[in-house]
């Protein structure tokens, strides 16, 4: 099976392509072939994994059972001017256009496009708990996301079927917002943001490797059991939810992460001062969702973290 990943050098990213390699490793008579899609043709990547620039994509012969789009600035990692959301958005359709137009030329169409999201396309909606089936309210968030969405979804006109992640917060001590907080958290300058109330639906990195690879062989799976049955009706379009079953909100967050640190939360930032820092960012922090993985859960995927307390303890 030939995979192409986009953002594969990233935080998640790599640690997929880890979980896809496996994939050869239980099925010995099926080989798995990873390819990163890049800019730099000179970047370090693992002995199993191939690079292919975005110059040579444009013109490839080769075929891809799955594209896997994970490809995205990080909205938290500067404040939002208007360049910087520019940025955001450019840096996530440009390469989604670049897979459209080779799934549109290529005489082989992949069997699956996974495109990444985030749950940041609900908007802020309190406490309301929101599966898959939800709404949203329009915000900066649901705007890029809605966007980036829609554009995957372009890929249904050349038949091929979509499958789209929306993220929650990842959790892992070497990467995304947990890194950042260590730190501070260590030398006891930890605590609650604005009242603490906030939603914050997460996931550990293991977890949401693990998701992903399930529902990719899920929907492999159940392609060849309709092509079995002709009369089943394919679903064009799939949503995920990729969160952990039991969100909660930042002050029992931050009470957590304290207990497992072995140091005090005293150190609240109150919400003015987050806002004067971070702008219209500030809302990352402040605001959130009750996120459920509903569609996850109904098709029998098992979470190992659960609960936040495990997910620090045991990917340590």
């Amino acid at each position: 099976m030939n995979i192409l990943i986009t953002g594969g050098s990233g935080f998640l990213g790599q640690s997929l392509s880890r979980r896809l390699k496996n994939l050869s490793d239980n099925h010995p008579n099926s080989a798995t072939r990873i390819t990163w899609l890049t800019r730099d043709s000179g970047q370090f990547h693992p002995d199993y994994i191939d690079l292919m620039t975005y110059e040579d994509f444009q013109t490839t012969e080769e075929t891809f059972d799955v594209i896997i789009n994970l490809a995205g600035a990080g909205i938290a990692d500067k404040r939002w001017s208007a360049a910087r959301k520019k940025a955001l958005l450019d840096s996530r359709i440009r390469p989604t256009q670049a897979v459209l137009a080779f799934i549109a030329r290529t005489q082989t169409p992949p069997k699956l496009f996974v495109s990444g999201s985030a749950i940041g396309w609900y908007g802020v909606q309190g406490e309301k708990a929101l599966d898959e089936n939800s709404g949203f309210v329009g915000d900066f968030a649901h705007d890029l996301c809605e966007a980036w969405e829609k554009e995957a979804e372009l890929a249904t006109a050349s038949g091929v079927e979509v499958v789209i992640l929306r993220t929650g917060v990842v959790i892992h001590p070497k990467g995304g917002m947990l890194a950042r907080l260590l730190t501070p958290f260590k030398l006891g300058l930890g605590g609650k943001l604005g009242d603490g109330k906030q939603i914050m639906s997460w996931i550990s990195r293991e977890d949401w490797v693990n998701a992903a690879g399930f529902i990719i062989e899920q929907h492999l799976a159940k392609q060849i059991q309709q092509a079995q049955n002709k009369s089943e009706a394919k679903s064009m379009v799939s949503l995920y939810n990729l969160t952990a079953p039991n969100p909660l909100n930042n002050q029992e967050f931050t009470k957590t992460l304290g207990s497992y640190l072995h140091r005090p939360t005293l150190m609240g930032v109150p919400a003015f001062i987050l806002k004067l820092i971070l702008g219209e960012m500030s809302t990352l922090l402040l605001d959130g969702q009750k996120v459920i993985p509903k569609n996850l859960l109904e098709q029998g995927f098992k979470f190992r973290h659960s609960y936040l307390k495990q997910a620090l303890e045991e990917q340590e």
